[in-house]
């Protein structure tokens, strides 16, 4: 019986795990997807019509599943909010991470 019970929980292990990650695969090519490219394309741009974003601020644009990811650095918050923004307003895109970084004003 203990035998029984220990494939049976085991089986339901492996199908929960299965369940779980069956989402995470993707059917992109190794680049990158099509719809993904076009998405950061455009974001970036966007940034491009505000001088604001513009060096020597440097902003980085990556977008998976339509969910755009921004990293790098911008001189003060109010441009940081204003890469979200833009990056929020570009059709396609799901939804913004922000992982931008100001600068180390110190104390």
């Amino acid at each position: 019986m203990k035998s029984t019970s220990l494939r049976l929980a085991l089986a339901l292990v492996g199908l929960a795990a299965s369940l779980a990650l069956g989402g995470c695969a993707t059917h992109c090519p190794a680049d990158g997807c099509p719809a993904d490219k076009k998405l950061t394309a455009q974001v970036e741009a966007a940034f491009q019509q505000y001088t604001e974003l513009m060096p020597p601020n440097s902003l980085v644009v990556q977008t998976l599943g339509g969910v755009v990811y921004l990293n790098g650095q911008v001189a003060t918050d109010l441009q940081r909010q204003k890469a979200v923004s833009v990056a929020k307003s570009v059709p396609g895109v799901t939804k913004v991470v922000d992982n931008i970084s100001l600068p180390y004003q110190g104390r």
